[in-house]
């Protein structure tokens, strides 16, 4: 059974916005519902002024599509909804068609994990224009939400430079549904395990945690409460000390950690939840390392990112282990990563695909017409730049880069540069042709896919922009058609 059936038994084809609906009913009325269209979804800006955007979402898509219809009650409650006269909004015959309604589109996408820059499709939907409308909401929720959470959990683990990083941040995210896509996304983005049990069940992620400050109040003491617990789970034994005194509570963790050793068993770890995290963990290792618990580490939360760790770092703190929570599972500097789903072709009467474009006052809107794909360029294990182009014309040769905010601004590829595309078949005509990777497998891509990039993108100060732009037969043909929409022709 699919993670989104485990989650939710009822349809979820009503997952929408009722525009998306009421468009499916006049492309339907019109005559126009099996007119094939193509729809890109992509980003315009990085999130968290980023260098980069981590891919994320791919898997849960695959498993919404591959569902996608609607049932009895859906169509029920449609027959329900009335337009401004009280009438009915939708007719019956429009309601038995979605009943019938099957999924049949053709859809390529970027791998999970993959970085990727703005303006690229992260994924392209290929088919009657009536699905292709009704998919546009939930596919923008679900890639743009996990997208999101991934690249902030890519920059967390980046800033904990190799120390593991727990997402702690279930009870503080943005509902269930929000909860566990954040965790599975902040899996791929490289945290190393989660606190929540039920997206560990679903989608395979470690499970971590031991015990709150309502553990330790109970107690008389401080030290009852880790004994009690060392003997209860003596194989979990990492001790919250800060309900109290910090160093204090170090204390009592090292004395019921040597009640651990002499019966076999491994004193883990201190977490550490408040207070100067950096002058705390310096002189809490100072007394585990005097009492002999070198190997004990220290685990520190408390609304921790990745400009916190940074600092912490630089401190000469002794953390070892970071667990982040609220500022990861809700991306919290950065609530949306603002992405966008267009129409960009139709076919006429005559079968022959027709551009479309948006236009806008803010050049960022304008939207990128064709049938579109990402050449990703690089010599050898290092990327040198992105070329969007349309596949009906290739790429030219040699190969420049037109910046699509600035067209003054542009890059040209070495002709000896080898190259690769981003967005694979997923689905054709309906049926899925894609094998999608494991958890583990899209982890270690996010992981070694942002080691291809020069290290400067992954920097937080002013990251490089990396060279991302229209392949320049895509560009002219882009301004021609912006010119012609401008003069109303």
């Amino acid at each position: 059974m699919s993670a989104l059936r485990e989650i939710y038994r009822p349809s979820l084809a009503l997952l929408t916005d009722l525009y998306q609906i009421t468009m499916a009913y006049s492309y339907w009325k019109s005559g126009l519902a099996e007119r094939e269209a193509i729809f890109n979804l992509a980003f315009r800006h990085p999130p968290f002024n980023s260098g980069y955007t981590l891919a994320c979402g791919l898997g849960t898509v695959i498993e919404y599509l591959q569902d996608f219809h609607f049932d009895e009650d859906d169509v029920t409650y449609l027959g329900t909804l009335n337009g401004n006269d009280g009438a009915p909004l939708f007719s019956q015959d429009f309601l038995e068609y979605l009943l019938a309604l099957r999924f049949s589109c053709s859809v390529k996408g970027v791998p999970e994990g993959a970085a990727v820059f703005p303006q690229e499709p992260l994924l392209r939907i290929q088919g009657p224009i009536l699905q292709g409308q009704l998919l546009e909401t939930a596919l923008l929720t679900i890639v743009g939400f996990q997208s999101l959470v991934a690249t902030k959990a890519a920059r967390v683990c980046h800033a904990a430079q190799g120390d593991p990083v727990l997402e702690f941040g279930l009870r503080r995210a943005q509902g269930i549904d929000g909860g566990l896509a954040a965790s599975r996304a902040a899996y791929i983005g490289g945290c190393f395990a989660t606190s929540n049990v039920l997206a560990g069940r679903i989608y395979g992620i470690p499970v971590r945690g031991t015990h709150a400050h309502s553990w330790v109040m109970l107690f008389p003491d401080e030290l009852q409460a880790f004994e009690t617990y060392a003997e209860v789970m003596p194989n979990n034994c990492v001790f919250l000390v800060d309900t109290y005194d910090t160093l204090g509570g170090v204390r009592n963790a090292i004395a019921a950690g040597q009640r651990l050793r002499e019966k076999g068993y491994q004193f883990a770890g201190i977490r550490l939840d408040s207070g100067d995290l950096a002058y705390l963990s310096i002189e809490a290792r100072k007394l585990l390392d005097e009492a002999g618990f070198q190997d004990t580490r220290i685990i520190a939360s408390n609304d921790l990112d990745e400009h916190i760790i940074s600092s912490l770092k630089d401190q000469g703190a002794t953390i070892a282990v970071w667990g982040v929570g609220t500022k990861l599972i809700t991306a919290y500097d950065q609530p949306a990563l603002g992405a966008v789903y267009k129409l960009a072709a139709v076919r006429d009467d005559a079968g022959e695909w027709v551009n479309k474009v948006k236009l806008s006052e803010q050049a960022a809107k304008n939207s990128i017409p064709g049938i579109l794909n990402v050449r990703r360029f690089r010599r050898g294990d290092t990327y040198l730049g992105d070329c969007i182009y349309d596949e009906r014309n290739g790429i030219a040769e040699p190969t420049t880069l037109v910046d699509p905010m600035n067209p003054f601004r542009t890059k040209t590829i070495a002709p000896d540069a080898k190259s690769f595309d981003l967005l694979l078949p997923i689905f054709e005509q309906g049926h899925l042709v894609y094998e999608p990777p494991s958890i583990h497998e899209i982890r270690q891509h996010a992981f070694d896919d942002l080691r291809r990039f020069h290290p400067s993108i992954r920097r937080f100060i002013y990251p490089h922009e990396y060279p991302s732009g229209l392949d320049s037969g895509l560009h002219e043909a882009r301004q021609a058609e912006m010119i012609r929409m401008k003069r109303g022709k």
